[in-house]
């Protein structure tokens, strides 16, 4: 990982990080940059956000587990579904995603994924 810049929007700061030189959003600055109580974990139990991180990752990561998404699939949208930032990337091969530890640490994503997470 090299570089952490910043924007304003709307006189919030968001980190943007290079990872393998592409840009990702920090979605934790976005999550605190919102009014009321919401985390990373309720978007990702989510049924629909689980689909479009697949279909995400079919089109940009060839080595995504798919027999692992089988299983998260079948159990989203159930009230005991829970599933971190880490346990995505570690189970499924994800690269649209990472959650970093550190004085920069944060869940940072993709554009595309951070516009869908922050729609």
């Amino acid at each position: 990982m090299s570089k952490t810049t910043k924007i304003q929007v709307q006189d919030k700061i968001i980190s943007i990080i290079q990872n393998k030189d592409e840009d990702y959003i920090c979605l934790t600055d976005m999550l605190k940059a919102k009014d009321g109580d919401f985390f990373m974990t309720d978007w990702l139990r989510n049924r629909n956000t689980i689909e479009f991180l697949s279909v995400w990752e079919k089109l940009h990561n060839p080595n995504f587990n798919y027999g692992e998404f089988a299983t998260i699939r079948n159990q989203s949208g159930l009230n005991n579904f829970k599933v971190s930032v880490k346990e995505w990337v570690a189970k499924k091969n994800a690269v649209g995603i990472f959650a970093k530890t550190g004085r920069y640490g944060g869940t940072y994503a993709y554009k595309d994924i951070a516009f869908e997470f922050g729609s």
